[in-house]
């Protein structure tokens, strides 16, 4: 006979997981949050610029996924890219009044952290443990994001 040991990890189907890479976002307002600080909840983390036609056409599908789960311990972090001037990420968040944590990645560092990034967008699904679960590169199938995210809330 076999027993199995449950270990209390969610595992889903197509999904690896890997640790988030230990980083330090610089957000609009001066403040920093680490990964460490997102422990506990459910993290989209957006690769993106004001020059990318794809990612400002996501945004409002962003927006909208925030806003639908971010009273149940989901949050944004929305990383502009080194090469984006701040002035134009400023001046994007506020017309658009994004309601999530926006961060300029002046240095490259954080995007450099994350797997080299260059192509925009490029998101990732962190989970409460801090392990990636999901990378889109190019705009989500927001269908299949939202179900992910549901799961993701609904584990431990």
């Amino acid at each position: 006979m076999v027993a199995a040991v449950s270990t209390g990890a969610l595992l889903l189907p197509g999904c690896s997981q890997t640790p988030a890479p230990e980083s330090t976002f610089v957000l609009l307002d001066g403040s920093r949050q680490t990964t460490a600080d997102l422990r506990g909840k459910v993290t989209l983390v957006n690769f993106w610029a004001t020059s990318c036609t794809t990612c400002v056409a996501e945004m409002p599908d962003i927006v909208a996924t925030h806003q639908k789960f971010h009273a149940r311990g989901f949050e944004t972090v929305a990383v502009a890219m080194s090469y984006d001037p701040p002035s134009y990420v400023v001046n994007f968040a506020e017309t658009r009044k994004l309601p999530f944590k926006v961060a300029i990645d002046n240095t490259g560092a954080v995007a450099k952290a994350w797997g080299d990034v260059r192509i925009t967008p490029t998101t990732y699904i962190v989970n409460k443990r801090g392990d990636i679960v999901k990378t889109y590169v190019g705009a989500p199938d927001f269908k299949e994001l939202h179900a992910l995210i549901e799961t993701l809330l609904a584990g431990s």
